[in-house]
């Protein structure tokens, strides 16, 4: 780690000129979004969760909850809270009257100091204003996003290597529309006959306060209960060290990402009567698929889901749009005074059926055939200080899923967490995505805990741990295995302007052996990660975070380090604000390898794994031109030193309009 030692003194010296700097007192909004988001993402196997998360939240800061409306459904909206904190919040609203001050949110059961600051910049006290859905003022948005890396360039791409994104969006009272269209390096922007965008999505909806709950014409996302069955809206993963464990909601919104397949395109409808609920939805969508071909060249089955969305060489370009996908179905749920529960059924056929491989082991219980049922049931109950939730999932009344959990509040300052889970090794819901540790919801059974504790004034603690036993073949293990991992996050905050964090992360797997022939033997692989931060921000225009990262990956022994300096600045007399990073890692092997979330572009992200020995910075600056826009650009550079000593560079561009009138 030479190269890391002899730039040490460089950042330390960098670092501590910057504490004689004056800073803000509190972060951004954008701050705040970045530091949610790696928080969520951290525990996540998929890192494009994040793309997911970012877009929620910044959909609250343009519509944030108004609580005081003590509107459960609105409140479910901020999903970072747990069904016990959505549920207390109401109750204390309704039975103390309206919130006067966020801070006055911390002494309810299950919220503390550090949930509120979360919370602050997505909540409105206000009941109702200009900007409320009866209001009827059109409102427009529009986003364009431009990414380009110089130093790539791929001959066997079909199109150009920039990365294009465009959203529009109006609103008008209840109504709202919008359209998204994407184009990933190396895609043509126009295929098909007749061309159209390599991806187009638009939407219209409705939302009322009525019967008529919400009404959704074109793409949209959704999820019943725990999202075992139907769950195309945020994914449920393990989130150990994160404030909200486990819900069991129906969440039903426009589709707006730019994930090509994981979507409904159709009609769906919310309905509500006094306590009961229904949600009816059909769905009709093209997605990609892997073909198998006979002996004439003739598509005769499916050999898998192609989920990527790449298309940007001929033979990826295939599988675009292969398959048709049909799904509808339907959610029952009624509130009694101290439960609610909910049942739900969803059928889906696929114009090409699935074939599985005989030839593979582990692909012995995958699903096979053009049809499948799944019905569901599940519920949620509050007594006191103890929440309750669980739910059963069957698809094609043969292989169950089930997932049962209970939260905790024996204190103000102390919350349990206990979350078991148990897939069927045929479990499958093409558009389901329960609480687990892998993608597919399928081959798991496992037990989660975590607790979050306020020890002292200031000082919070965090911590969980899974384990996770697959009682079938799965990727990179020939054999049944299990899988550990567990987390520690202390906090302490002794002002608004200081914050100091430390956390600790565990990850246990096992794995095949492959150093000697013939049947794979059995490995266990271990990694450690500790990072220490300090945030210091003494005013709300400047704020700036140091990060040192260390990892030890076993039985490779390999190490890692990380030093990052983080600058936020927004400057008083000209509308700019700027973001800058520095950071120099020094890793042994990929197995080493550290993960750092970046400030991007509005309904972008980034999370490079970096490998090796070198330096990754950046420079993004935001521009507010008057009351209707803003601009954002972005350059990066990553400088790799080859154990020859020479250096490769590697740079970004990236590039944002939005306006709104």
């Amino acid at each position: 780690m030479t190269f890391l030692y002899q730039k040490l003194i460089i950042i330390i010296a960098f670092s501590l000129l910057l504490y004689n700097v004056s800073f803000g007192q509190a972060e951004s909004n954008t701050e705040i979004i970045s530091n949610i988001a790696e928080e969520l993402a951290a525990e996540d196997n998929d890192p494009e969760a994040a793309a997911l998360y970012l877009e929620y939240l910044n959909d609250l800061i343009e519509n944030p909850v108004k609580i005081n409306l003590r509107d459960e459904n609105d409140l479910s909206r901020l999903f970072f809270l747990s069904d016990f904190q959505v549920k207390s919040l109401a109750d204390y609203i309704r039975r103390t009257g309206n919130v006067v001050s966020i801070y006055e949110i911390a002494s309810v059961p299950g919220f503390d100091q550090h949930t509120v600051e979360m919370m602050s910049p997505f909540i409105s006290l206000k009941e109702n204003d200009a900007g409320s859905s009866d209001s009827l003022s059109v409102r427009n948005t529009l986003l364009t996003n431009l990414i380009l890396k110089p130093g790539e360039k791929d001959t066997s791409y079909l199109g150009s290597p920039l990365k294009i994104l465009a959203k529009y969006s109006i609103a008008a009272g209840r109504f709202s529309a919008g359209l998204t269209t994407e184009k990933d390096a190396g895609e043509k922007f126009f295929t098909g006959s007749p061309p159209f965008p390599e991806f187009l999505s638009a939407y219209t909806s409705y939302s009322g306060k009525g019967v008529i709950r919400k009404i959704i014409l074109g793409d949209f996302s959704l999820r019943f209960g725990a999202g075992t069955s139907i769950n195309t809206a945020m994914r449920t993963g393990i989130q150990l060290t994160a404030p909200g464990f486990m819900t069991i909601r129906d969440n039903l919104r426009p589709y707006t990402s730019t994930d090509e397949n994981n979507f409904f395109r159709g009609a769906a409808a919310d309905l509500a009567v006094k306590n009961a609920e229904v949600i009816l939805f059909y769905s009709r969508n093209r997605i990609d698929a892997t073909p198998v071909l006979s002996s004439d060249s003739v598509i005769s089955s499916i050999m898998s889901i192609y989920k990527s969305g790449l298309h940007n060489t001929s033979s990826l370009l295939l599988k675009k749009d292969l398959l048709t996908e049909t799904v509808y179905g339907m959610s029952l749920s009624y509130n009694f005074r101290f439960m609610r529960v909910g049942a739900n059924w969803s059928e889906t056929l696929l114009s090409i059926p699935l074939q599985r491989n005989a030839d593979d082991p582990e692909s012995i219980h995958d699903f096979e055939g053009n049809k499948n049922r799944l019905l569901s049931i599940n519920y949620n109950t509050v007594s006191g200080r103890i929440m309750i939730y669980g739910e059963m999932t069957v698809n094609n009344f043969r292989y169950p899923a089930f997932v049962n959990g209970v939260t905790l509040k024996p204190s103000d300052r102390l919350s349990v967490n206990v979350l078991w889970r148990k897939y069927s090794n045929g479990f499958t819901a093409f558009n389901g995505s329960g609480p687990g540790n892998s993608s597919s919801s399928a081959n798991e059974e496992g037990i989660a805990g975590n607790f979050s504790f306020e020890a002292a004034k200031h000082l919070f603690i965090s911590a969980g741990y899974d384990i996770t036993h697959y009682p079938w073949l799965k990727y990179r293990c020939s054999f049944p295995s299990m899988s550990r991992k567990g987390g520690i996050v202390l906090r302490y905050l002794p002002t608004e302007k200081l914050n100091f964090e430390f956390t600790y992360d565990y990850r246990y797997s096992m794995i095949n052996n492959q150093k000697a022939s013939g049947i794979a033997g059995i490995e266990g692989s271990e990694s450690r990660t500790f990072k220490w931060l300090f945030r210091y921000a003494p005013d709300e225009n400047s704020a700036f975070t140091t990060r040192i990262s260390y990892k030890a990956a076993y039985p490779s022994g390999s190490r890692g380090m990380l030093l990052l300096q983080d600058v936020y600045y927004r400057f008083g007399r000209v509308p700019v604000t700027l973001w800058f990073r520095y950071c120099l890692f020094s890793t042994e092997s990929w197995d080493s390898r550290l993960y750092t979330y970046e400030n991007d572009l509005l309904y972008s992200f980034s999370i490079p794994a970096l490998s090796g020995e070198g330096s990754r910075s950046y420079i993004m600056v935001k521009w507010d031109i008057g009351h209707f826009g803003e601009m954002r650009i972005k350059y990066s550079l990553t400088g790799i030193t080859e154990k020859s000593g020479i250096e490769s560079f590697n740079d970004e561009v990236k590039l944002q309009f939005r306006i709104w009138f």
